[in-house]
């Protein structure tokens, strides 16, 4: 009976799927659609929420509304989605689209007015629904490459209006514009002792040989075990159009022919997003880079992609009964690839052991944890990590030593660090630094008299440092006395060695004015515009000041003309 409710729901899962309108919405850009990235595919610390749409390598291509509907949001950070705009739509849905160089009309007027009256670059707006309207075709947009972008591209997704869950685009019709006949790839497959667990006489992981068969499938070398064992894969996509590595769309692993194990990329939360560090293999990913999917939940976790069974997929190997794994892997055209393990019991002694334990403290992930020593702690709230692990915890040369970056965290934890030996005057410019190799990375820092703490989701070392040096501020071109008539824009490169840097501003002539800030070159930029330059002289001043308080000021003068 549990097989079947299983089944009956694997069932309904995989071939019941919401009916999404098709011909509803129309393509984003006017050029042939392919895609650098697609959705679900595996991002550091989040799953991919859309597509990414390729711009032919560069930016400005027009940016169209896929549909009918009112700019609901729209958000300019220098991070993320960069310049971003979300329309509503009126049959339940809202489309992004992210990575923008600029919005254009009365978006992009709405934008700038919002600019002027914060005095900020970084804005966020919900216009109401009569203020912005645009119809299905409208430009609303020019193509860029702003915010985390690695490359020009646009980021297109669709959401849920009411509960913000992102939806695969391909369920809208966008399938329509993409050829895909090939098959995904599996190029690697590991096999997981658990439990005491001996596998082909190891109890580590171990990476299974894969032959290719005459139909295409793939048979793994047969897997000898004594107990409950796990798999995982590393499988892409490509399509018939680009290059790119994407993600799958489909797998599912079967028992003797039946589904023990299955995740489908259709929807998901927000909030779901971090569940990635679980769904990996993360200790061999941030050992080696390689993100290995596992079939199995130790410790269960609520990802709703995931449909499993009562044993979340572990399979026990027993005496007397040899078995066969499979693992089907599909993309969103039915292109299925699959592989093949034998397994049968065996009890051989272990030639590779499980790796040294080496952590001093256990740690229980249901259960609030706190470690202390000298002037430094670090508390762990109940469930901030997925399974239970043995802790490596220490303070050595005035640095708190949390384990390392190998195991996933998936809420804050808390860091404090007591330090009396500053003068009051210096308190305000300490912060607590995560050790990276030879860099010291900034975390935003309260402080109550002497007790510095910060939150953090990354193990590592943390120490106190000290920051009293300003920011840097250089001009590009200098314009010190000269006249720049016709010059379009001015920019200048703004960094700060230690902290980092909080805000930055810039006026003409006493009144602030726009600089647009690119994080990957560290470059703010302003855009002349006659309104507000003045004939003759002009006086132009940038502040900019770090996350602990040291502010540095470049003044200038140029002269312009007006005239044409």
């Amino acid at each position: 009976m549990r097989f079947s409710l299983f089944f009956l729901f694997f069932c309904n899962f995989i071939f019941s799927q919401i009916q999404y309108p098709k011909d509803y919405f129309r393509p984003p850009l006017d050029i042939p659609m392919q895609l650098s990235g697609n959705f679900g595919e595996l991002r550091p610390n989040h799953f991919h929420a859309g597509f990414d749409l390729k711009t032919n390598q560069r930016e400005g291509l027009n940016v169209y509304a896929v549909a009918d509907g009112y700019v609901s949001r729209i958000k300019i950070s220098t991070f993320g989605n960069g310049k971003c705009i979300y329309i509503t739509h009126p049959n339940g849905y809202t489309t992004v689209y992210g990575h923008l160089q600029t919005a254009v009309g009365p978006i992009q007027d709405y934008i700038r007015k919002t600019h002027y009256s914060e005095k900020s670059f970084e804005i966020e707006m919900f216009p109401k629904p009569d203020e912005l309207p645009v119809t299905k075709g409208q430009i609303i947009a020019l193509s860029g490459n702003t915010g985390s972008s690695e490359g020009p591209h646009l980021h297109f997704e669709f959401r849920d209006t009411q509960t913000e869950f992102v939806i695969n685009p391909m369920f809208f019709g966008f399938d329509q514009h993409l050829t895909d006949n090939k098959k995904p790839t599996i190029s690697s497959l590991f096999v997981y002792p658990m439990d005491n667990t001996i596998v082909n006489q190891s109890k580590q992981p171990l990476l299974l040989n894969l032959s290719l068969q005459k139909d295409g499938t793939y048979l793994a070398g047969k897997v000898k075990a004594n107990g409950k064992i796990g798999f995982g894969i590393n499988a892409v996509d490509f399509d018939d159009v680009s290059k790119n590595r994407n993600g799958v769309f489909n797998v599912t692993g079967f028992l003797n022919g039946d589904p023990k194990y299955n995740y489908q990329f259709n929807t998901y939360s927000f909030d779901e997003m971090r569940f990635i560090n679980a769904f990996i293999d993360y200790p061999r990913y941030k050992r080696s880079g390689q993100r290995v999917q596992k079939l199995f939940m130790k410790t269960p976790f609520a990802l709703s992609i995931i449909k499993t069974d009562s044993l979340h997929g572990i399979i026990p190997v027993e005496p007397n009964l040899a078995s066969s794994y499979r693992i089907e892997v599909s993309d969103y055209f039915g292109n299925l690839n699959s592989v093949t393990v034998p397994i049968e019991y065996d009890s051989e002694t272990p030639i590779i052991n499980e790796e040294p334990v080496t952590g001093k403290y256990f740690v229980r992930y249901n259960k609030d944890s706190n470690f202390e020593k000298d002037n430094m702690s670090v508390f762990f709230p109940a469930n901030t990590f997925y399974e239970d692990f043995n802790l490596n915890f220490d303070v050595k040369n005035n640095w708190i030593y949390i384990h390392e970056d190998v195991v996933p965290v998936h809420s804050n934890f808390t860091v404090t660090i007591k330090d009396s030996t500053y003068s009051e005057s210096l308190r305000d410019k300490l912060f607590i630094a995560r050790l990276s190799g030879n860099s010291k990375i900034y975390n935003a820092t309260t402080r109550k008299n002497d007790v510095f703490t910060i939150k953090s989701k990354i193990l590592g070392q943390y120490g106190l440092v000290l920051d009293t040096i300003a920011p840097v501020i250089k001009i590009n071109k200098e314009i010190q006395g000269k006249w720049i008539t016709g010059v379009k824009n001015i920019q200048f490169t703004i960094g700060d060695a230690l902290s980092g840097i909080k805000s930055y501003n810039g006026y003409l002539n006493g009144n602030w004015v726009l600089f647009e800030y690119d994080n990957k070159t560290r470059k703010i930029t302003h855009t002349f515009d006659d309104a507000l330059v003045a004939e003759g002289a002009n006086d132009l001043k940038i502040e900019v000041v770090d996350n602990v308080g040291n502010s540095a000021i470049f003044e200038t003068h140029f002269f312009r003309s007006q005239q044409k």
